[in-house]
């Protein structure tokens, strides 16, 4: 699969028979391969939806709009994101545990989020692709104890069926405004599942804190791909 990272938590995968684009709101595409597109918008926040990712659909006829469970498809917010029905038809909100099969050879699953929306399992013709949005141990320094402990039994409920899955690819958050507390996610994730390759993502363009996770885990290093710059050719992974 060929990975192009374009900024912050967006990532545009190109596979043989289909191209997936994750939570693109801001940066380059690369030209659009004459493939089906499936884009995923995990849920709403302005760091991961921008509503002229619904353009994509004015130059590409191949297109299917996937969107977490905190979009409602209301008339309002279809004239607040300038929707014709024709766009909208070929939008899909996803609740927090589905399992849909939107092209031939391509199964998406869902897994709640906790924070807003969903994250995304894709698996290609046996290849799988996680994005966890803003699935994450979100464990902040100003909140309470019991705060924090109710995040980390939630991020450890809804990660658990992911216990022992192959992953080819896992996109995961490693956000440096945690400190050191931001190594909690990742650290879990790739000790539940079996992951080849592990791209950061959430950095807040803070791309060396990924340098300093493996400082604190070497023994993820193998399977990281490090980032440095929007917009980044990562390559065949």
């Amino acid at each position: 699969m060929r990975v192009t990272f374009l900024a912050h938590d967006g990532f545009f995968i190109e596979l043989d028979q289909v191209c997936l684009l994750f939570d693109w709101w801001k940066g380059v595409l690369p030209p659009l391969p004459d493939k089906p597109l499936l884009v995923f918008v995990s849920h709403r926040h302005e760091d991961h939806f921008n509503p002229a990712v619904f353009a994509l659909a004015d130059c590409k006829a191949d297109i299917q709009f996937l969107l977490g469970s905190d979009f409602h498809l209301t008339p309002h917010n279809l004239t607040k994101w300038q929707l014709s029905p024709e766009t909208a038809a070929k939008c899909r909100r996803c609740g927090k545990h589905d399992t849909f099969t939107p092209l031939p050879g391509v199964t998406v699953e869902t897994f709640p989020s906790t924070d807003e929306g969903v994250a995304w399992m894709v698996t290609v013709n046996g290849q799988s692709i996680f994005h966890a949005g803003d699935l994450n141990w979100w464990h902040w320094a100003e909140e309470d104890l019991a705060w924090n402990r109710n995040m980390e039994a939630n991020f450890k409920r809804y990660t658990e069926p992911l216990r022992g899955r192959r992953v080819d690819l896992a996109m995961l958050p490693l956000d440096s405004r945690l400190k050191t507390d931001g190594y909690l996610g990742p650290n879990y994730f790739l000790n539940l599942m079996e992951v080849r390759r592990f791209l950061p993502m959430h950095q807040w363009e803070d791309f060396a804190f990924t340098d300093e996770f493996l400082s604190a885990y070497p023994q993820f290093a193998p399977v990281t791909v490090k980032i440095h710059r929007d917009g980044e050719f990562l390559g065949e992974l």
